[in-house]
């Protein structure tokens, strides 16, 4: 092994604080409805860029084979940068990578929540719903160093492997006792949180090795990358879990997970946390689509509340090769396979379950472990706008269609006040600036008034 020129010696070294989001200490050991239900114009989306402090983890899996993708949004130096992951095995150089922030990104806005448009039609004339869009099966596509050996030998730590991969240098640790390793952590820069001697611990007796990742300033230099690129690792092993209590020790507030698993076998699952489908398919008002981030925010923080920040939420479950309404155009068999899909060909089946929580150590004590299910139904978080039809025509129809616009607003109303818990005389406010005078009612009558009386 080689000792790349920017490691520090242990007597001099610089104050490297854990990435907030990364310092999660990832492991990897390892109502639905038929699509045509769902025709509509997608108009907005709620993607994690809503949120601070939030990481985002891609997982591939398949048996006891996994691809893990994870990005972070480490604000700061590039020298300040580290990140400590506990690892079910001791990880070759091959199975290393740096990825392309690009393909989360675009898986982000494959599956984000999405605010949907419909138009009614003519009440006179009969409407049949179009097909689901079907996006096609996917085609085929065209070392850090350590610190001297006899002083971490001295602490229980060995130093299995060290490799520079990309922009960072990376060590591969192993430890008889979580003291030593915090010590041998704290003499090389890092600044481990008070209390990370415990959960350290604990992974320990698990037998886990631990991935510790800076970085190389000098080959980030000769790169040219103006931000730090996401960490890929791929092994085997029949755990399927994700350590999240290291994060936690120093972190200060709670965080933003979003999981993106793709697996052939179907939708994936919390099975130590309850995991559950948020509210999805409620029609809300109008003016919901200029301010669709606020409103996804205030529904998912009043959730967490409801289940008292101790569940697990599904935004989106469903296979890669189709979508209604599309939030983004589908991701190409190239991007797949950057992203570790290793099965790809042209019959393979992928599947896309997007999970989100929000944590902190009181409310998830235990790292979270996964399940596939062979649950394909298709699920995505999704709201609608109801655009009322605004012609003339005097059939039975549409004269009974406009006496139900009525009861629909107010419908709109409550459910936007139930999901946001947003005053509903302030929605209904905002309703009546929205809506002017609807069609089929005279310009002076108090059309608000008769509509929220007869709720």
């Amino acid at each position: 092994m080689n000792r790349p020129e920017s490691m520090p010696s242990p007597s001099h070294p610089p104050r490297r604080s854990l990435a907030p989001a990364l310092a999660l200490a990832l492991l990897l050991a390892g109502d639905a409805g038929a699509a045509h239900a769902f025709c509509g114009f997608y108009v907005a989306k709620a993607d994690t860029q809503l949120y601070n402090r939030s990481s985002q983890v891609v997982l591939v899996r398949d048996g006891d084979r996994t691809v893990m993708t994870m990005a972070n949004d480490f604000k700061g130096e590039p020298k300040e940068f580290a990140v400590v992951i506990p690892v079910p095995v001791l990880l070759q150089r091959g199975q290393i990578h740096v990825a392309d922030k690009a393909l989360i990104d675009h898986l982000d806005a494959w599956s984000a929540p999405r605010l949907v448009e419909y138009f009614d039609p003519d009440p006179c004339e009969r409407w049949i719903p179009a097909p689901a869009m079907r996006m096609g099966e996917p085609q085929p596509s065209p070392p850090a160093g350590a610190a001297p050996a006899e002083r971490a030998r001295s602490l229980g730590v060995k130093i299995e492997a060290s490799y520079t991969v990309g922009e960072y240098d990376i060590l591969i640790l192993s430890a008889r006792q979580s003291d030593g390793l915090e010590t041998w952590l704290r003499e090389n820069g890092y600044q481990v949180p008070a209390g990370a001697s415990r959960v350290l611990g604990g992974y320990i007796k698990q037998g886990l090795h631990f991935f510790v990742a800076k970085v190389n300033l000098e080959q980030r230099s000769k790169l040219g990358f103006g931000y730090l690129r996401p960490l890929q690792v791929a092994y085997e092993s029949p755990r399927f879990m994700l350590p999240i209590r290291l994060g936690m020790v120093n972190a200060a507030g709670p965080q933003e997970l979003f999981l993106y698993a793709l697996t052939r076998g179907g939708r994936v699952e919390t099975t130590n946390y309850r995991t559950v489908k948020l509210p999805t398919g409620e029609e809300v008002p109008l003016f919901v689509k200029g301010e669709f981030g606020k409103f996804y925010k205030a529904m998912f923080d009043r959730q967490v509340r409801r289940e008292e920040m101790r569940t697990v939420f599904l935004e989106y479950a469903w296979d890669m090769g189709s979508c209604d309404p599309c939030a983004a155009e589908p991701l190409s068999p190239q991007e797949l396979r950057g992203l570790g899909v290793f099965w790809l060909d042209s019959t393979a089946d992928v599947f896309l379950t997007r999970l989100h929580l929000r944590y902190d150590s009181p409310h998830f004590p235990e790292d979270l472990v996964f399940q596939e299910t062979g649950d394909r139904d298709s699920f995505q978080g999704r709201y609608v706008l109801r655009h009322a039809w605004k012609g003339g025509a005097t059939c039975e129809a549409a004269a009974g269609y406009r006496r139900e616009l009525r009861r629909r607003w107010d419908h709109e109303a409550r459910n936007a006040a139930e999901l946001t818990g947003w005053s509903l005389d302030d929605i209904r406010r905002r309703m009546t600036l929205e809506a002017g005078t609807p069609a089929g009612v005279r310009a002076n009558e108090p059309w608000w008034e008769r509509l929220w009386n007869q709720r």
